[in-house]
Order: C-alpha cells, then structure tokens, then sequence
C-alpha cells in the first residue's frame, strides 16, 4: 500500500477510535477485574467493556490480521502495526483477551476445515466464546507427548476420560481445545486434537489454590464425555503438528507479559505516589530510579525486538524457536516488573485485603508471575530450545 494510503488510514483509525473507545478503557489495567476476556455469558462484562469488545468486534479489530470471512479485519502488516501505534497512543486497553485468538485462532487458520473456519472463527472474534487449553496432565507436564487422556472410537462421536492439571481458567471457560489420545501405537502420533463445550455432561473442574491466594488454574476432569468427530481439528494421530504449532503462538502470546499494559505505566506511577519526587522532578530514591531505568530500557528493547519478530512471523522468516527466546525473556521482564513495583511500594506493598490495595492486587500479581517462569513451557525447556536450536550447542 502507498505512503499516501497508509497515512489516510492512519487518521481515519485515529478518528475512529477517539470516537468509540470509552474513556474508561483508556485507563491501566489494575486488576484481573479489569480484563475483558468475553464468553457466553456477557453480564460479568462492564457496560464500557462490552462496549469496546463489540465495537472493535464489529469492524473486525479484535483480530485485525484475520480474513474479514472469518471475522477478522482483513488488514494488511502495515495497517495493523498503525493500529496497534494509534491504540497505544491514546493508552487504549485490549478489548479482548482471548486464549482463541491468541492460541486456537491461528491452529485454526492453518488447520482447521472451512467449515470450522466459518464456525469458530467469527465467534472467537466477536467473543462469544470463552477458551482454555487442556494439555498439560499429572504425569505429562514439560513430557507433553506423554498424555494419558483417552478418546476412544465410538462412531460419529469419541469418548473423552482423564484429567488436565493447570488448566487456565477452566472454572471459567465456555470451550476447551483439548490433546486427547486416539491411538498407543505411537507416542506423538497417538494424539488428537478436540474442541468440545465445558457445559458437557461429564466434564467438572477444580481451582487449585495458589500462593497469591487466588486460582487460575484448575484440574479438569473428564468422565465419559461424548465429543462429535466433526469437533476434531486436523486429522485423527495428527494432534502433535496443531500441538506443536499452537505452543509457538502460546509462548509468543506470554511472551507479552513482558511489554506491560498499553495503557499507562504503573510501576512508574506507583513509585511516584509513594515516594514522591525530589526538587528536580525525579524519583526521590536515587537507587530505586536506577533501577527502574534500567528496567525501562530493557524493556524498550524488548518491545522493539517483539515488534520485530511478529513482522518477521507474519513474513514467514521467523525461526522456529524465536517464541522460545521471547517466551523466556518477557516472562523474566514481567516477574522484574513486579519486584519492582513491590520495591515502590515498601512494607505498604505487603498488605493484602485492603481497599485501598484492592485486596492486595499488586503483592498478588507479583506471587502470580513465579508461574510466568512454568506455564507454556518451564524456563528450563525455552532454554534448552535456545541453546540447541538457535546457539547450535552441542547437547
């Protein structure tokens, strides 16, 4: 596209958005209250975040790369990196977080049938469905092609029973996209890859308590769960490709943690509001501000190098273990993140159910980023991949 288009576009997105993304989603995001993430059931949604989620939705914005036919914007590389600047200079919020667009939508694109395209695509688009992952198991974690969880043959239909661990949000998920093994003649080519409804009879979950206190996680558990053929993506055994290509998408999706909220600055901020500034404008604490400078320069690296790898991936030059690399490095930078907004906060950081702290929300995130370093991959695993596939080590 010409300059001279690009840049049309630049302002009539400019104008757009001035005019329909509320004020209040142009605010940092505080809490998990804060996230939009969609589903079935829209009445926990906020009227300003329903409202930017479906105006976004409308013009296919909440995935903007995406055929318009499947619900996307049909935007070119370029109009979606002007998108994402002018949604960052107004300090707008997601308006949509969605393990289906960050993680099944692009399995899907490649994967999926037509019919399944047009079926799911739009939905996960529009957030009307709400996603979570069944991979990891008991006794498979970071041995992934080890699962247990059987599906067996019965007609038109499998019979799904076993069990996930860590399963995000599953308490809270309408859909789940799920490795099941249809075959124990091969060990990654005996796995399947199903989509099948939460509300099914025979699926259950629970929360696992963790140290912050609160439970994205959960254990799910399959008893008898009757899933149609037609919900299989990719052909049967042939799970672990759709796997393998939606782990590089997941680790690319955490990875973002590291680039923080697009809308203000709360490490900054925070510090600022309990320390204060010293006579020439800067943070009062010398060493704490060194610190922070630090990390912001990091940081700004980071998002340049981010920037850079998705052109790269939407050109097809990426190497396969990038979303390794950033995987481990942005998870790194987000734990970082969150040491030192605790450290700005002081012995004040350490309370936990007050209002004023909404309920200790930051002392929980930071307890919450220790997963940062296990889900999608332990840090371990990203580092082995590293060294093998992009230092070429020996082994």
């Amino acid at each position: 596209m010409p300059d001279t288009d690009l840049d049309q576009f630049r302002t009539d997105t400019r104008t757009w958005l001035e005019a329909n993304c509320p004020p209040e989603m142009r605010k940092p995001v505080r809490s998990e209250s804060d996230v939009c993430w969609g589903g079935r059931d829209q009445s926990k949604l906020t009227p300003a975040q329903k409202q930017w989620m479906d105006a976004m939705g409308a013009r296919g914005w909440t995935v903007p790369d995406w055929p318009k036919a499947y619900g996307g914007g049909g935007l070119s590389p370029a109009e979606t990196k002007i998108l994402r600047e002018e949604m960052r200079r107004i300090t707008a919020r997601n308006p949509l977080n969605s393990f289906g667009i960050s993680m099944l939508g692009p399995a899907l694109l490649k994967y999926g049938s037509e019919e399944q395209k047009l079926d799911y695509l739009p939905k996960i688009a529009r957030g009307e469905i709400r996603w979570c992952q069944g991979y990891s198991e008991p006794n498979a974690g970071s041995d992934l092609a080890g699962l247990a969880t059987s599906a067996e043959d019965a007609g038109d239909h499998y019979v799904v029973n076993g069990q996930k661990v860590w399963t995000s949000y599953a308490d809270k998920a309408d859909w789940i996209f799920c490795l099941v093994r249809t075959s124990k003649q091969s060990k990654q080519g005996g796995i399947s890859f199903v989509l099948f409804d939460m509300a099914s009879e025979g699926v259950s979950t629970r929360p696992i308590l963790l140290i912050s206190g609160n439970s994205p996680f959960c254990e799910t558990f399959f008893d008898n769960v009757e899933v149609p053929k037609s919900q299989r993506v990719h052909d049967e055994n042939k799970g672990w490709d759709v796997a393998k290509y939606l782990l590089g998408h997941e680790r690319e999706m955490i990875s973002g943690m590291g680039l923080g909220g697009a809308a203000g600055n709360p490490l900054i901020d925070g510090a600022i509001a309990t320390i204060g500034l010293d006579d020439t404008g800067r943070l009062a604490d010398p060493l704490l501000r060194a610190a922070i400078a630090e990390f912001e320069v990091r940081a700004r690296a980071f998002a340049m190098t981010s920037e850079r790898f998705i052109d790269e991936l939407k050109a097809g030059k990426a190497h396969p273990a990038q979303p390794s690399m950033m995987k481990y490095y942005g998870t790194e930078l987000n734990k970082r993140r969150y040491e030192l907004m605790m450290a700005a906060g002081g012995s004040d950081a350490l309370e936990w159910e007050s209002q004023a702290s909404s309920g200790g929300a930051t002392a929980r995130q930071w307890l919450r980023t220790k997963a940062n370093s296990i889900e999608g991959g332990t840090s371990e695993i990203q580092l082995n991949i590293i060294a093998k596939r992009i230092l070429e080590l020996p082994s």
